[in-house]
Order: structure tokens, then sequence, then C-alpha cells
């Protein structure tokens, strides 16, 4: 959900685990000129109409057809020590209502945080585009319901995590899930390699971000 702290969690596992890359959904957000306004009469930022889905699956798939050239490409220096350990986390709102990835996923979180803490956490943030008076209650909040009831209708299996807890708290719950599972799985349990389409150009915003971190398993993995 939005604000629900997300991108602090995933920076705090970027710099744990070993020769990890991130992509964060909202560097495929579409120009804001692309953005349709709704019924509601806000653009709609919370709807998966509004990302370049398609350009994500591009990139996820680059990374699981070669992780070693993939993270090379965008600047993560391999460790020696755990050269065949490559972890890619997806960070955003939307992940698990794109049916094309769902299944690409072998670890999947869910953060919640309730009505009152999410809107004020909102209020206290400041994009790009600001927030227009009314936006939460009349889309931003609706539209999470939506798309959080389809994912539990589809039945997609998530680990939801109570976003109420402190950044540490959430942080080793989540590193020791990851470790334990890529400890845990064999090479047949693991995202098989998918041939990636041509590469589409990336434009200001698109791609990933990432830090060299220390080892602690030896398979490559998807989260």
């Amino acid at each position: 959900m939005t604000n629900g702290g997300k991108t602090t969690l995933t920076n705090s596992l970027l710099k744990a685990l070993p020769n990890c890359c991130v992509i964060h959904q909202d560097d495929f957000y579409k120009p804001q000129d692309q953005i349709a306004v709704g019924e509601d009469g806000f653009k709609q930022w919370d709807v998966l109409e509004s990302l370049d889905m398609a350009a994500m699956l591009d990139t996820v798939q680059a990374w699981l057809s070669s992780p070693q050239k993939f993270a090379r490409a965008h600047g993560v220096g391999i460790q020696p020590e755990a050269s065949d350990s490559h972890i890619l986390l997806l960070e955003g709102f939307l992940l698990y209502s794109y049916k094309p990835l769902v299944d690409l996923y072998s670890r999947r979180y869910f953060l919640t945080v309730p009505y009152e803490e999410c809107k004020w956490r909102r209020s206290t943030r400041n994009y790009a585009v600001p927030d227009p008076p009314g936006l939460f209650d009349g889309h931003v909040w609706p539209m999470y319901q939506k798309y959080r009831q389809e994912m539990e209708a589809d039945g997609v299996e998530v680990v939801y995590l109570d976003g109420m807890k402190s950044r540490e708290e959430l942080f080793r719950e989540v590193l020791e899930d990851i470790q334990n599972s890529l400890l845990n799985c064999s090479p047949e349990e693991l995202p098989a390699p998918t041939p990636a389409r041509p590469a589409r150009p990336q434009g200001p915003g698109h791609g990933c971000s990432h830090r060299t971190a220390r080892p602690a398993a030896s398979q490559p993995d998807s989260v």
C-alpha cells in the first residue's frame, strides 16, 4: 500500500543482501500527459494503466536471463565469495496486480498500515506532483482497496507485514525469511530464466539502483 514503508525496507535489504539489484515500480510511470482523469475527477495515478508494466517486465526478464551480466551493466560489483548468489528486489504498490509478473516472484511481501496512519503519512510526503485536496479519500484509498481485494480473490499468496512495526524489526523479519528461503530451496525450485525480449530504450528514471552487499547464500533467487 502507499506509504506503508516499502522503499525504506527495500533500501535496507539492498545493503544487506549479496549481489542485489532493485527495480522500483514508480520508475515506470507513464508521462503525466498520458495519465487519464477518472470518473472520480482525479488523475489516475494509482491504477495499473498509469504504469508501463511491459517495460518493467522486460527489465525483470533481462535480469532473469543473465543476473551477472545485468548486475555488471547496472554497476553492481560482483562479490567473488558470493558470485553464484544474485537477488532481485521489486518494489511497488501494484506488483501483484500484473499477472505476467506474479509467478516470477519467489517471495511476496505485502506491507499494511491502518487507514488513519496511511493518510497521515501521505500528508507528510512531498511529491513532484502534489496531491490535490481529497485525492487520498477520493482515489488513493479506494484504489488500494480495489486492487487488494482483486489480489486476494485471485489467490495470490503473500506474506503480510505489519507496517506499524519499527523499521529495524521489519528489516530483521524479512531478511531472516529471505535468507532461510535461499538456504532451503533447491535449484529446481528457483524461477527458470525467461528469454528476454529486446530491451526497450529506458528514459530517465527507468532501470535500477544498486549497492554492494554482504554474502548470505549461494543460489540465485528472485524476490
